[in-house]
């Protein structure tokens, strides 16, 4: 027999319904309304405002065919995969290691160093002291300095430490016991455990080096050539796009023409592979993220 609902459940379950309504609404509509713009006649275009939740006057994919013979961007599209592999496999080394050496009780002066590195998520020397410091390396206009920066993050090793300290003692133990050292532990005990935080601090550093424009625009100020995805992204959006149109002069009418709708197109086609990948790898969010921040 079905219970009824108390009225106090049924307005929590109404508000709730009406928030994540409007949270949908809010997240969907502007994706929808840059796909649409972006395959919109361009005269149409240049002349609507507002939001445009179906293409305009007709169907036109000029802009596409534009943006995939801009030489630019796929250049920029492998300095991104460049930088986001280079990361990801500096993270997953620093941050394992990291987090095994912290999360070990027999390491004496874990909490004096946790600590001292935690300091630097509250307060660090910003834009200009950075700045300096990585031009006295000499790393700026080169590749490395989008790369090793990056490369460790406060907040993954908590996660991970947290994560590593919730898997039993006894196993590392047992496995001591067995003659393993500590590296074999890590890989052979540890790791495998702790799968699913480490795949979201993956996802963590891969997402954030792909959104990443700022760091190219502070440090390669003479190396357009080493330009990742989303700074490119950044010209096209902000500066004109007649050096694109140039590029293609056959297939656009103008230089001003197909302006918005080259922008579309650009934000569609740098955002596309994230938007294919994240449904697949969701799942692991909260899994990871929980394991690495509850301690049992």
């Amino acid at each position: 027999m079905k219970l009824k609902e108390k009225p106090s459940r049924i307005v929590f379950i109404v508000i709730n319904t009406i928030l994540l309504v409007l949270i949908t609404y809010v997240c969907i509509v502007p994706i929808w309304h840059m796909v649409m713009a972006s395959i919109s006649n361009p005269t149409a275009l240049n002349t609507h405002i507002g939001l445009v939740f179906w293409p305009l006057r007709n169907v036109d994919v000029q802009a596409y065919r534009i943006i995939l013979q801009y030489n630019k961007l796929w250049s920029s599209y492998g300095n991104t995969l460049l930088y986001i592999v280079s990361t990801c496999l500096l993270t997953a080394v620093l941050t394992t290691v990291a987090g095994y050496v912290f999360s070990r009780k027999s390491f004496r002066f874990r909490n004096g160093f946790m600590m001292i590195i935690s300091f630097t998520m509250l307060f660090n020397g910003g834009m200009i002291p950075s700045y300096i410091v990585m031009k006295g390396l000499h790393l700026t206009d080169t590749p490395w300095v989008l790369i090793i920066p990056g490369a460790l993050s406060v907040f993954n090793i908590i996660i991970m430490r947290t994560s590593m300290e919730n898997v039993p003692m006894e196993l590392s133990e047992a496995a001591k016991i067995d003659g393993a050292t500590d590296l074999r532990i890590l890989w052979s005990v540890i790791l495998p455990l702790c799968k699913a935080t480490f795949a979201v601090i993956m996802l963590f550093t891969a997402v954030a080096k792909w959104n990443d424009y700022f760091s190219a625009l502070l440090y390669l100020p003479t190396r357009s050539d080493l330009y990742p995805l989303q700074m490119v992204l950044r010209e096209i959006l902000i500066t004109s796009t007649a050096d694109i149109t140039s590029n293609a002069a056959d297939l656009a009418e103008s230089s001003t023409i197909y302006k918005k709708g080259i922008e579309y197109a650009s934000i569609v086609v740098s955002t596309l592979p994230v938007l294919c990948i994240y449904p697949f790898i969701q799942k692991y969010f909260v899994t990871g993220i929980t394991m690495g921040a509850v301690k049992s």
